[in-house]
Formats: C-alpha cells, sequence, structure tokens
C-alpha cells in the first residue's frame, strides 16, 4: 500500500505575521471571502480588509456566531451568491476555521487558515467537522486537499486567555501516543486512509517533547499579547507538529472517546481539547503500560492544569451506566481500530473506573 504525508502548502508563524496575508492571497487569486465568527470579524475584519486592498485583492465577508451545522454553510452560501471567490480566508478559532473549510469544500476553492487561538490544530488539517442543531457530531468531512497557507501569527494568538491554549496542549499531548497506536495496529490507518509515515510519527513526538518542556511557561504569558521563546515553540507544537502529527500518524483512543465523552451531562460543555486530555487517560490506561509515561502525564496536568478525572470535566458523579453508554458510541468512531488489541465497550468503561479511582486516591 502506498503511504501519504499531508500538509499545507505553507506555515508562516510569529508576531505580525498577519502582514504577509495580502500577498499569500494574491497568489491565489484577485477575490477572496473572509469567514470568522463576529468576535474575530471585530478584532481583525478591517485589518484583513486593508490587508487584501493593499495586495489588490476584493474582499467580501461572512459572519456568524451559531454552531457549525449544515444549515449554517447553506446560509453562508446564500449570502455569498452564485460567485465562487478565488480563495477562503477561515480566521478565528476551531469552529470559524471549519466553517471557512466548509466553504472552502462547497466552492471547491483553497482556503488559508487564520488561526486567533492555540485552541486546536484545525488550521492545519483537511479535515472539519458539523453538528446537528443539539450540537451532536453530525459528519466528520474532508477537503479534497489541506489548507494552502496557515498564517500563524503569535502577537494575536498570545493575546488569547490563557485557558485556550491548555485546551491546545490537551489536544496535543495525546498526539504522540496515539500515533504509536496507529502505527503499531495491523488495521491502523491515517486520516489519509494509509499506513502512517515515520516523519509523522517523529513529529508527533516532537510535540510531545515541546509540552512537556514548555507548557508552564507558554501558559505564563498566554494572554499577555507578549508572546516569548516558549509560546512560540508551544504555539508552534500545538497548531503545526500536532496537526501533521495526527493527519498523517493517525488517531487512537484518545480521540475516539470523545465521541461518547460529548454525550456526558456536564463533560459534554468541556472544551474538545480537555476532553482529549482525560481520553488519553484512559488510553494509557488500556494499553496497560509499565513505563514512566503515565507517570509523566499525570505530573504535567497537575503542574498545569489539566484533568486527572471526569470531575475535571465537570462530571463528578458519573455512573458505570453512563461509562458504558459512553464508551458504546466511542467504539463507533474509526479511531478505535488504530489500537494494538480489539476492545469492548466494557474495557473502556472499566478503564475508565480505573482512571476515576486513581485520581479520587491522590486526594486522599
Amino acid at each position: 500500500m502506498q503511504a501519504v504525508f499531508g500538509s499545507p502548502g505553507r506555515y508562516v508563524q510569529g508576531a505580525g505575521a498577519l502582514d504577509l496575508l495580502g500577498e499569500h492571497v494574491a497568489r491565489l487569486g484577485r477575490d477572496a471571502v473572509l469567514v470568522a465568527d463576529s468576535m474575530v470579524m471585530a478584532m481583525i475584519g478591517e485589518r484583513v480588509g486593508r490587508l487584501c486592498s493593499a495586495a489588490a485583492v476584493a474582499l467580501r465577508s461572512v459572519g456568524f456566531d451559531e454552531g457549525l451545522t449544515p444549515q449554517l454553510v447553506a446560509r453562508l452560501v446564500d449570502e455569498l451568491g452564485g460567485t465562487a471567490p478565488a480563495v477562503i480566508i477561515a480566521a478565528g478559532g476551531g469552529r470559524s476555521i471549519d466553517a471557512g473549510k466548509a466553504l472552502a469544500d462547497h466552492y471547491r476553492a483553497p482556503v488559508i487558515t487564520v488561526p486567533t487561538v492555540a485552541s486546536n490544530d484545525a488550521p492545519t488539517s483537511k479535515n472539519y467537522v458539523l453538528y446537528d442543531e443539539q450540537h451532536r457530531l453530525l459528519a466528520v468531512r474532508h477537503l479534497s486537499y489541506s489548507p494552502v497557507c496557515v498564517i500563524a501569527d503569535t502577537a494575536l494568538i498570545s493575546q488569547a486567555p490563557a485557558q485556550m491554549l491548555l485546551a491546545g496542549i490537551g489536544d496535543a499531548i495525546s498526539k504522540s501516543f496515539e500515533a504509536a497506536q496507529c502505527a503499531a495496529a495491523l488495521q491502523g490507518r491515517n486520516m489519509f486512509g494509509t499506513r502512517p509515515l515515520l516523519s509523522a510519527q517523529a513529529l508527533a513526538r516532537e510535540c510531545h517533547r515541546v509540552l512537556v518542556a514548555d507548557a508552564q511557561g507558554a501558559l505564563a504569558v498566554a494572554g499577555s499579547g507578549q508572546p516569548d521563546a516558549a509560546f512560540e515553540r508551544v504555539v508552534e507544537a500545538t497548531i503545526l507538529m500536532s496537526g501533521l502529527g495526527f493527519e498523517s500518524g493517525g488517531l487512537s483512543i484518545a480521540h475516539a472517546l470523545t465521541r461518547g465523552l460529548s454525550t456526558l451531562r456536564e463533560a459534554r460543555r468541556a472544551a474538545h481539547g480537555l476532553q482529549v486530555a482525560y481520553g488519553l487517560l484512559v488510553q494509557l490506561e488500556l494499553e496497560q503500560r509499565t513505563d514512566g509515561a503515565r507517570a509523566e502525564i499525570e505530573a504535567l496536568y497537575r503542574q498545569i492544569g489539566l484533568p486527572l478525572s471526569l470531575n475535571g470535566l465537570g462530571l463528578g458523579d458519573a455512573t458505570r451506566e453512563e461509562l458504558e453508554a459512553a464508551a458504546e458510541l466511542s467504539l463507533a468512531a474509526p479511531h478505535m481500530k488504530n489500537f494494538s488489541r480489539e476492545l469492548s465497550a466494557a474495557d473502556i468503561a472499566d478503564a475508565m473506573q480505573v482512571v476515576e479511582a486513581r485520581a479520587l486516591a491522590t486526594l486522599r
């Protein structure tokens, strides 16, 4: 079988990187659409307009505030009318970037992503997620190609609250373990449907190393608008290394478990990255590891505030029945196949109970 490694055409990171947006858009065409939620539109909409105008690019904008549903995509398409843009600019957090990808998919147009937070690795990925009106996962869809360019302006990203970066760290810290399981599994496949290449695993491991070394320092300056070297490294890890590591390296239990966690009462309100961080603890338990990986992860979680139990996701009284129901839903995720052995819902629920008991024991 052929193996595939995918990535954005260009990745640009640093304070003031947004100033380069106009020239990158102009290489693709002379008309663009900016997609962002209302908060991000107010933050950078005028600036993006000026940058595009200086590069002789005509710009239209569409904004929104609701969840990303097929109905929202249809409304945005209707607002834009019948003229397909040459390029889509998707700016903001995961929801805005996924909305931009959905429009890019509709128009078969290239997309440039401009993250204003480092809460996830959506900016580098070809995937986007649609939800129903009750914010339940409806579909994971894929662009034909990865974003043509990612512009990560760390002067902007460092203005976002530390809690946003913490979610990005939670989403990224699992990637080395998930990529390793995908590579070890007999039927392991990455997001391109092929066996992962070694380069993706190497990126996932480097992502892990950076986060262990620099997460605390980066969180200390998050929200200040003053990115330092540690912050730059963690942004690269949470957006670029994590994104390439998961898409080309593959996902496993930690991400699969979010299918079930997103239905559990209070836990469903927790940020995706916090759910993934908890899912990693369950995955490590299922791996039955005897090395120091679990102790290292738990120490990092205590140091920076990632959840060590469901209580950290807002759910301190989950029943066995709820755990089994969440496990059953998670089994339907394709990433469950990227594991060294076949699992049952009872296996997963058992592991969740062990994680809960261990966290409770440390509090006594």
